[in-house]
């Protein structure tokens, strides 16, 4: 559980409950007792400071050379390992080509960095039984992604037909206990960008359980309600969910507001106001099966801000200082370790951190930039304040 550090202060709302209560204690002539005001204290305090346990990062783009370098730091600052995205130009489709990614962000990280980059193989109609054998012998591929051909970024090379050309990997990621990671968005351009989540669910997700219920799933960056109920409806332990930043915090009046908002701009687009609250509903619910995985996708200022912008919000540097604003605002500080802590080792067959991390309520100023010598990455919630730092114990 949480460590936490109670403030003695109240808030404004906090002393209108006091005054409401009492007004209406003195109107029906009821006792105000000793208990009650102070767990009506208790209630309205504000938390100050927590410790959880070290969180991991379940689903994060470093990109390579320049971008990896620059970005590398920001995630091994709050995170002790992360699921590494394999959608380089060329693709991570072998075991032999993770274990060369693998090295390559190790040597970008600070000397005295312990963040361990959990790697993914990228799937393609080609993808043998046998690379699936060899990458659980690594020991350092722990997951499959299957990234619809030309859904998001860099899926050009990604599946065309997941039944007809892939059945026997899948059977061998089962046989294995390796985890397939999904991108779960149709591609057909007759569905509507704002359905292809949904779509995907029922004409792939849903068949796929059915014919290998042994397969561990995780629907990645879940984006809709449709998505929340699918995955509460499978069995825990067998499919999970990663939960993004933006899509608890945003939904798609933030790509429009002021005018076309580029950095707001991610895959799976962002949905309905409804969506979103079924999301945070989700994840603050203390429920197993959704954990952490900020999605942050780097990209230089430039290539966002073009007449064809990429898709891609970078979150690492602020990520935790988000999740911890949408607990807070949800009254569920209590289950945030749970979430970004817990959940996500558990699945993965992982031991949880001993590392801890302290949030301290303080207000941290999101930098407009963080430049380097290749151009500027502009990331989530530039130039505002957030409330919680986040810090390693």
């Amino acid at each position: 559980m949480p460590h936490f550090v109670w403030s003695k202060s109240f808030s404004t709302r906090g002393n209108m409950a006091v005054r409401a209560l009492t007004s209406v204690q003195a109107f029906t002539r009821l006792p105000f007792s000793v208990t009650e005001r102070c767990n009506l204290i208790h209630t309205r305090a504000s938390k100050t400071e927590l410790v959880i346990t070290q969180p991991d990062d379940w689903h994060l783009h470093l990109r390579d050379g320049d971008l990896l370098a620059a970005v590398a730091p920001h995630s091994a600052q709050h995170f002790k390992r992360a699921i590494i995205m394999p959608n380089l130009r060329p693709p991570v489709t072998t075991t032999a080509a993770a274990v060369a990614y693998r090295h390559s962000i190790l040597k970008a990280l600070p000397p005295s960095s312990s963040f361990d980059p959990l790697m993914t193989l990228y799937l393609t109609d080609s993808t043998s039984p046998d690379e699936i054998k060899l990458a659980k012998k690594s020991e350092v591929v722990h997951a499959v992604k299957l990234y619809p051909a030309g859904a998001t970024t860099n899926s050009q090379d990604g599946v065309t037909d997941l039944f007809k050309k892939c059945l026997p990997v899948l059977e061998e990621m089962a046989s294995q206990n390796i985890p397939l990671l999904v991108h779960g968005e149709v591609t057909d351009p007759g569905i509507d960008i704002f359905d292809r989540e949904k779509v995907f669910i029922d004409s792939v997700l849903i068949p796929l359980i059915k014919k290998l219920p042994e397969l561990k799933v995780v629907m990645e960056h879940i984006t809709t309600a449709d998505a929340v109920r699918f995955v509460e409806s499978c069995k825990e332990g067998s499919v999970a969910a990663t939960v993004t930043p933006q899509h608890l915090i945003l939904n798609r009046n933030a790509i429009f507001q002021g005018g076309l908002q580029p950095h707001n701009y991610c895959l799976p687009v962002l949905k309905r106001e409804t969506h979103r609250q079924a999301i945070v509903t989700a994840v603050t619910s203390g429920s197993r099966k959704f954990f952490l995985g900020t999605d942050s996708a780097p990209h230089e200022r430039r290539k966002k801000e073009s007449t064809c912008g990429c898709a891609g919000i970078y979150s690492a540097p602020i990520a935790l200082s988000l999740y911890a604003k949408v607990f807070e605002e949800a009254g569920a500080l209590d289950k945030l370790e749970t979430f970004t802590s817990f959940n996500g080792p558990d699945f993965y067959g992982l031991p949880r951190n001993s590392s801890k991390v302290k949030l301290t309520k303080n207000p941290l100023k999101v930098p407009d930039a963080f430049s380097f010598s290749f151009g500027d990455i502009v990331p989530m919630f530039a130039g505002q304040t957030l409330e919680w730092q986040p810090a390693l114990v």
